[in-house]
């Protein structure tokens, strides 16, 4: 029998933050480790704007390909999973990639895009960056 469970809020009872789920057979984990911290989607190009986002105060635009997201709320180290995708709209047949993760700080996060044939840094159309980890 399936059952629904509506909450407006889920605490845990020995941590706040720490609540335990079955993941797959019977491993299990911490909700609160799985979640994004911060998610980004911002034009890479001409005028570099956020189009949208969870905990993404700003942005900075470093020169050609080069960007940095600043966050809302800082995250508690620089050892946060990051994840990217970036594309340029305007050449579907070369997409952009991010190149390297450098400069990671617990306040900002830099993104580095360039071409998938030949690695050459690039302003890309659209660039999609997210963060999991502990907030401070």
């Amino acid at each position: 029998m399936a059952s629904q469970l509506k909450v407006d809020t889920i605490t845990g009872v020995t941590t706040a933050g720490a609540i335990n789920v079955t993941l797959e057979g019977s491993e299990t984990g911490v909700l609160q480790e799985g979640l994004a911290k911060m998610w980004c989607i911002f034009n890479g190009t001409s005028t570099v704007a956020i189009l949208d986002s969870v905990n993404s105060a700003s942005l900075t635009d470093n020169g050609t390909g080069e960007y940095a997201v600043n966050y809302t709320n800082a995250f508690s180290s620089e050892d946060k999973y990051v994840s990217f995708m970036s594309a340029d709209e305007n050449n579907s047949s070369n997409f952009c990639r991010i190149g390297t993760l450098q400069a990671q700080a617990a306040s900002s996060g830099k993104v580095i895009c360039s071409l998938a044939s030949d690695c050459a840094v690039k302003d890309c159309a659209r660039v999609h960056k997210m963060n999991h980890g502990e907030l401070a």
